[in-house]
């Protein structure tokens, strides 16, 4: 089940050196300035490095750059999960020219500008707000997914894609150094996300002793035939559905869910990280749901 996997690199912003001085020659010291950067410029950069165009057939999120004008210069990025009338109006008070999700606007294809559509768009319009979307692609990256950074939290070990789609891969997979429990990784989980006010739930049908751990964010649940058959005694999610309980009591494996929300800040937040080495301000909004 656990196989090899390649980071992708994010190549870094060239800068000009500026002319050679001679020693003899008094002139003011230099300021460098940070290299001006636009929505598209953004846009096509994050495209490669979470190969937004190797999920366009599997998503039905259009991922990439959602709203506003390709030549929009950014100095300023709000981070968030959900494109909604609160984190957008919340963007617009940070002063933000462009606003990162995971959850975006459009779902399949926008045929009318009317109701909720109008409600999310209007505001960046009025705003100047650039929206760009990262959907699948972002659960999927292996460095810097929301899979990825849950992995990260459990510190785990021998880690592998998970979660398959298509042709790509949603979640990973890994191994926890000297195993832990059920009561033991909820707990973990639950001390270290914002989940709210709901608690994180388990289904203890598996083994007491955890080593293999299956993780795929949000609604992950679907995975759970992959983690039977990879040996997985955990699959860690956000959201379950009514069938979940009785497939992994019969399958016999353990489930753990924490929230939708809780798991899929990760993203991102590392993506965020990328923006801030290429000189530009970035701010999370924080929106729980606690679902």
């Amino acid at each position: 089940m656990y196989r090899s996997f390649h980071s992708l690199w994010f190549s870094n912003v060239p800068i000009d050196s500026g002319p050679l001085l001679l020693p003899s020659e008094s002139i003011p010291p230099r300021t460098t300035k940070p290299t001006q950067m636009h929505a598209g410029d953004i846009a096509t950069r994050l495209d490669e490095e979470l190969a937004v165009a190797d999920y366009a057939a599997l998503d039905a999120s259009p991922n990439g750059l959602q709203v506003g004008p390709a030549d929009r210069e950014v100095e300023t990025v709000a981070l968030a999960v959900d494109a909604a009338v609160e984190t957008i109006e919340r963007a617009a008070e940070v002063g933000a020219d462009l606003l990162l999700t995971h959850h975006g606007i459009v779902w399949g294809s926008l045929e009318r500008v009317t109701d909720t559509n109008y409600r999310r768009i209007a505001p960046l319009v009025e705003n100047d707000i650039s929206l760009y979307v990262a959907h699948l692609p972002l659960d999927g990256h292996q460095r810097l997914g929301n899979a990825a950074g849950l992995a990260d939290l459990l510190e785990l070990d021998t880690r592998a894609p998970f979660g398959r789609m298509g042709g790509e891969y949603i979640g990973q997979c890994g191994r926890v150094i000297g195993g832990t429990t059920l009561p033991e990784l909820r707990d973990r989980l639950e001390s270290e996300l914002d989940t709210g006010s709901q608690s994180v739930r388990a289904l203890d049908f598996g083994p007491e002793e955890i080593e293999d751990v299956a993780i795929v964010t949000g609604s992950g649940v679907d995975w759970l035939d992959e983690a039977v058959d990879g040996g997985a005694d955990v699959l860690v999610t956000g959201e379950g559905k009514q069938q979940v309980y009785h497939e992994a009591r019969e399958a016999g494996i353990n489930v753990v869910l924490a929230g939708h929300y809780a798991t899929e800040t990760f993203g991102v937040r590392a993506v965020g990280d990328l923006l801030e080495s290429l000189d530009i301000e970035t701010t999370f909004i924080d929106c729980p749901t606690g679902l």
